[in-house]
């Protein structure tokens, strides 16, 4: 019979815990750095305010606009874990906030690459999108972005990945990992990028009395 091996767990970290926790769960958030019970509050008022993220504001108002004006919008994807659960929160919640026309594109990167690629550009210009919006990938797609624009679509990059030397010149960037952003939620998966660019889209279009 195999024998459990219990990893050592700092018991200083362990007493500051609270004692109501279940035992293992104890040990798990203390071989974790988890300092105190106020650092497990997951509840909506711990979140980091959006604004926070450097381009918000930009991306807000392009995105509402979009919204307001009826345009198509064309959410562009990677075919990852992430990539799909920052496509299907991009995709439902902006038909859920009343975008009129929302369609994703989630390419084959052995055959058109990563990140948004001239040919992803090529094949997302016959669907005539007026916005782009990428989710977990774009900081570094430097050429597909200007394809994009070139081709008259607007383009609003949405990533969490380190950029390179240059940054593609988009109509907005949200990225906690750009340069000059201050957020300090620098591990954030793209999904969480795009949670936070559809609370600043909500925040944006409750002002324009788009729900009432």
């Amino acid at each position: 019979m195999k024998s459990i091996v219990q990893r050592e767990v700092d018991e200083t970290a362990l007493a500051r815990l609270p004692r109501t926790l279940p035992p293992l769960l104890r040990r798990v958030y203390a071989a974790r750095n988890v300092a105190s019970d106020a650092e497990l509050d997951t509840g909506l008022a711990r979140l980091l305010p959006p604004g926070g993220l450097k381009g918000m504001p930009q991306a807000a108002t392009l995105l509402a606009d979009a919204v307001e004006a009826g345009h198509r919008i064309l959410v562009v994807g990677d075919f990852d874990a992430d990539g799909a659960t920052s496509s299907a929160l991009m995709v439902s919640t902006l038909r859920a906030m009343g975008a009129a026309e929302v369609d994703y594109l989630v390419p084959n990167r052995f055959r058109f690459g990563y990140g948004l690629t001239p040919e992803i550009v090529e094949v997302a210009a016959r669907s005539q999108p007026q916005l782009i919006v990428t989710v977990d990938n774009g900081i570094s797609s430097i050429a597909g972005v200007n394809a994009a624009r070139e081709s008259g679509i607007r383009v609003l990059v949405t990533d969490h990945h380190l950029p390179g030397e240059r940054l593609p010149e988009a109509d907005a960037i949200v990225n906690p990992n750009q340069p000059g952003d201050r957020f300090p939620g620098k591990h954030l998966a793209g999904v969480g990028v795009a949670f936070y660019l559809l609370m600043a889209l909500r925040s944006e279009l409750r002002q324009r009395s788009w729900f009432a």
